[in-house]
């Protein structure tokens, strides 16, 4: 991994510091959920990688990127083969893939349970079926990928939680897939969001994120992101 610079990070920081100060009504506003009942416990590891899919992989990995404790994120494709993993073939949404970010973590300073509440409440919304905002498609849909049987144990406890709370105003649809592999994406979509905070796509749909991260989750901000080195 590596860290941004000092003048990029200026930069991120300046594009969300910009965006209006408008009211939002309650339906726009990310909500800090409850955090997991059933979390991981066994946290002595050093490392752990949890994989996530909600949407567009540029704001998911944007997000991750300021979390303290998080090591990596890297944007990819999990659900489908190797052969398919490629940008231009997942986006037919025919191959299975859905963009997903591989979030490399340190579970001593934050658990699994602690990611997926993020996830839940700033990275994407999980009420809505194969699409995220302006993005259709399978490839975009809500996708929890475990990679250990007790991660998924924490992912289907922690959706029906959220349901029977009725935590959000329609139901869940994020789906859990166990035994799928990942496969990093092309170089120039690793960083994205750092690289083009002024990117109109950007702007919309993925900086209100990590201004929502910021004020829902103060301990676990962190202005400087972790970013991905140049993929082989």
């Amino acid at each position: 991994m590596r860290r941004l610079s000092h003048v990029a990070a200026a930069a991120v920081l300046m594009a969300i510091a910009a965006l209006p100060l408008v009211p939002r009504s309650d339906a726009e506003m990310a909500t800090a959920l409850p955090p997991p009942t059933v979390d991981e416990t066994d946290r002595t590891a050093t490392t752990e990688v949890a994989v996530l899919a909600g949407g567009c992989f540029w704001g998911v990995q944007g997000v991750f990127q300021h979390v303290a404790g998080v090591t990596s994120a890297v944007s990819g494709y999990a659900g489908g083969s190797a052969a398919t993993a490629h940008y231009d073939t997942v986006e037919t949404g025919d191959t299975g893939h859905a963009e997903s970010v591989r979030v490399a973590f340190d579970p001593r300073r934050i658990s699994y349970g602690r990611i997926l509440q993020i996830y839940f409440s700033v990275a994407h919304d999980p009420t809505e079926l194969d699409y995220q905002g302006p993005d259709r498609g399978t490839q975009y849909r809500s996708t929890i990928f475990p990679t250990t049987a007790e991660q998924a144990n924490v992912a289907k406890a922690y959706v029906s939680q959220l349901d029977r709370a009725h935590a959000f105003p329609a139901p869940i649809v994020t789906t859990i897939e166990p035994g799928r592999a990942f496969y990093p994406a092309e170089d120039y979509h690793q960083n994205f969001l750092t690289r083009n905070p002024t990117n109109p796509y950007i702007v919309y749909n993925d900086l209100p994120k990590i201004r929502e991260l910021q004020r829902l989750f103060p301990g676990l901000y962190r202005a400087d992101p972790v970013l991905v080195a140049a993929m082989p």
